[in-house]
Formats: structure tokens, C-alpha cells, sequence
């Protein structure tokens, strides 16, 4: 998995490229906390992720209660079907803000 960060005033957008899995997971989910210690609005790309695993879940997870806590914004971008699905099926498409 890669992580690019682009930051834009009060806004950064993180590229997520590859699985998002138990292997990985730990590196997102502390990418997405080190992002909200400098802004309060995080965007996850994940156009270019076609896998996630319920480790990945339990990062996006932890960064939205992150979110919550600190009144700031997660938000999911260019969610590819296979992990739509994902979403859906555990009820994480409920829980996150997607675009």
C-alpha cells in the first residue's frame, strides 16, 4: 500500500494506493490520526484501492471516531464497487461520509 498526503489549508487529502489489509492497516490508520493532529477535515482517496480487509475497516473506523472527537471531517472519495460492497455489507456505508 502506498500513502501520498496532499495538504491544502485546513484540508489534507490522502491518496490510497493498493490493499488495505492486516498487513497495511496500521500504517493508514496512523496516517489518517498523524492528519487530523494538523487539520479537521481529512479526505481518504481510495479511487486506486480494490481490496479492504476488516482491518481496514477497523482504521477507517478509528478515524472517524478521531473525526467525531475532535469536530472535524473524514471523508471516503472514489470508492471503487468491490469496496462499496464492502462498506455496505458491515454497515460502513452508514457510518462514513462517501462521496
Amino acid at each position: 500500500m502506498k500513502l501520498t498526503e496532499n495538504r491544502d489549508g485546513n484540508n489534507i487529502e490522502i491518496m490510497v494506493e493498493g490493499r488495505v489489509d492486516t498487513t497495511t492497516s496500521a500504517s493508514l490508520q496512523q496516517a489518517i490520526l498523524v492528519a487530523f493532529q494538523k487539520c479537521s477535515q481529512v479526505a481518504l482517496n481510495v479511487e486506486k484501492v480494490d481490496y479492504i480487509s476488516s482491518a481496514g475497516l477497523r482504521a477507517l473506523l478509528i478515524g472517524q471516531k478521531t473525526a467525531n472527537s475532535k469536530g472535524g471531517n473524514m471523508t471516503l472519495r472514489k470508492v471503487q464497487p468491490a469496496v462499496m460492497e464492502v462498506l455496505k455489507m458491515s454497515g460502513f456505508s452508514t457510518i462514513l461520509q462517501i462521496e
